[in-house]
C-alpha cells in the first residue's frame, strides 16, 4: 500500500490571495502539458494522526494511502523478490535444525548480497531466537528469520513527509541507468492521486533524451515541466523552486543527470545544485533521494556511502528488485549505512512502486505466505 505523510494546514480565516509571481526571465522554459483523458480522483484521506505544532501554523499529520489491496501488493512483492529469495526460501524443507542449516543460510544471505556484517548479525540474532523459543523445525526457523530480518530493516522504514514546507522540494540523484526519471514519473502519479500539485524540473541538461523522457511523463501526468536546452542544472532547479513558490505548488521534484561517485567534478555539480536550490528557498531541498538499482548489489551500498557523504541523503528508492538476485543489499544498507528506504520497485507498472514495509519485505524474502 502506497503511503506517505501529508501535512495540511488547519482552517484559517480568509486572507488575501498571494499575488507573488516569478519574473518572466526567471523561468527559462515552462510548458503546461495537457492530456485528453480526465484526471483521476484523489483517494480518501485516512484519519489524522497526532498533530505537530508549528510557529503561527496549526498543522496535522495526515496519513494518505492509495486505495490498493495490501494482499495484492504482497503477492507482487513476493513475485518480485523471487530471484533474491529463491536461495533462502528453499532451505526450510528439512526435518531438523543443525549447523548445516545455519551454514546454508549464511551462504544464501551472502549470495543475496546481504554482506558479511549483516549476515553475521542476522544469524547471531536467529540463533538467540531459536534458543529462546525452543524452535524444533526448519519451518519455525523461517518465521524467526523473517522476524530477525524485519527488526534489522525496521529503522529504514519511514514515510515521506510532504507539506511541512510549501513547496516541498525533492532532489533526485543517482548513477546512470538507476531509473531516476521513471521513478519521478511514478512518484508524481502517486502524489497527484493524493491531490498534491506537482512541478517537475528537468535538471539533466546534458542528455536530451532525459529531458524528453521527463516531458513525456509530464504529459502523462498533466503537470508542468521546467527545462533548459544545455543550460545550467542549478539554474533549472532555482527556476523550478521559484515557480513552485509563486504558483503555490505542493511538491517540486528536481531531476539530475546520472553520474558515478568517482566523477568528482560531477559530484561537485550536485553540491552546487543543492546550494543554489537553498538560495531559492530556505531549507531546500527538503529531501535528497538516491535512486539505486538493486542489481548493483554491494556496489549499491558503495553508492549510498558516496552520495550520503557528499550530499547528506534523506532517503533511498531501490528499483528493479524484480530482476535482481541481490535484493539482500537492503540488509547491508541497514547494518552499515541506515538511510531510510522510502520506496521500492518490483516491476514496470505504477503500482509496482510502493513504500517500503520492513515486515512485508522480510516475509516475502524468506517465502512466508
Amino acid at each position: 500500500m502506497f503511503r506517505f505523510f501529508k501535512r495540511k494546514s488547519a482552517p484559517e480565516t480568509a486572507a488575501p490571495e498571494a499575488t507573488a509571481e516569478v519574473a518572466p526571465e526567471a523561468i527559462t522554459a515552462l510548458a503546461a502539458l495537457q492530456l485528453d483523458a480526465p484526471a483521476e480522483a484523489a483517494p480518501a484521506v485516512e484519519p489524522a494522526v497526532a498533530a505537530r505544532s508549528e510557529p503561527e501554523t496549526s498543522q496535522a499529520a495526515v496519513l494518505v494511502a492509495e486505495e490498493q489491496p495490501t494482499s495484492g501488493w504482497f503477492s507482487r512483492l513476493r513475485s518480485g523478490l523471487r530471484k533474491t529469495g529463491s536461495g533462502i526460501s528453499g532451505l526450510f524443507g528439512g526435518s531438523k535444525i543443525d549447523e548445516a542449516l545455519y551454514e546454508e543460510l549464511e551462504s544464501a544471505l551472502i549470495m543475496a548480497d546481504a554482506g558479511m556484517p549483516a549476515t553475521t548479525a542476522l544469524l547471531a540474532d536467529l540463533r538467540r531466537r531459536v534458543k529462546s523459543t525452543r524452535a524444533e523445525t526448519p519451518a519455525q526457523v523461517r518465521g524467526l528469520l523473517a522476524d530477525a530480518l524485519a527488526d534489522l530493516l525496521s529503522p529504514l522504514q519511514k514515510p515521506l513527509d510532504i507539506g511541512r514546507q510549501n513547496p516541498t522540494v525533492l532532489m533526485m540523484v543517482g548513477v546512470n541507468g538507476a531509473g531516476k526519471t521513471t521513478t519521478i514519473g511514478k512518484l508524481t502519479q502517486h502524489l497527484l492521486r493524493a491531490d498534491e500539485k506537482v512541478l517537475l524540473a528537468a535538471g539533466d541538461t546534458f542528455r536530451a533524451a532525459a529531458r524528453e523522457q521527463l516531458v513525456a511523463w509530464g504529459q502523462r501526468n498533466q503537470v508542468q515541466v521546467i527545462s533548459q536546452d544545455g543550460g545550467d542544472p542549478a539554474a533549472v532547479a532555482f527556476d523550478a523552486v521559484s515557480a513552485g513558490k509563486a504558483r503555490e505548488i505542493d511538491v517540486v521534484i528536481v531531476d539530475t543527470a546520472g553520474r558515478l561517485p568517482t566523477q568528482l567534478h560531477l559530484m561537485e555539480e550536485l553540491k552546487k545544485v543543492k546550494r543554489v536550490t537553498a538560495k531559492a528557498m530556505d531549507g531546500a531541498p527538503h529531501e535528497i533521494l538516491l535512486v539505486i538499482d538493486a542489481n548493483n548489489g554491494q556496489n549499491a551500498l558503495a553508492q549510498v556511502r558516496a552520495f550520503d557523504d557528499a550530499l547528506g541523503l534523506t532517503g533511498l528508492v531501490i528499483t528493479k528488485l524484480d530482476g535482481s538476485a541481490k535484493g539482500g543489499v537492503i540488509a547491508a544498507i541497514a547494518r552499515e549505512r541506515p538511510v531510510p528506504v522510502y520506496f521500492i520497485g518490483v516491476g514496470e507498472s505504477l503500482d509496482d512502486l510502493q513504500t517500503f514495509d520492513a515486515k512485508a519485505f522480510a516475509r516475502a524474502l524468506v517465502g512466508e505466505a
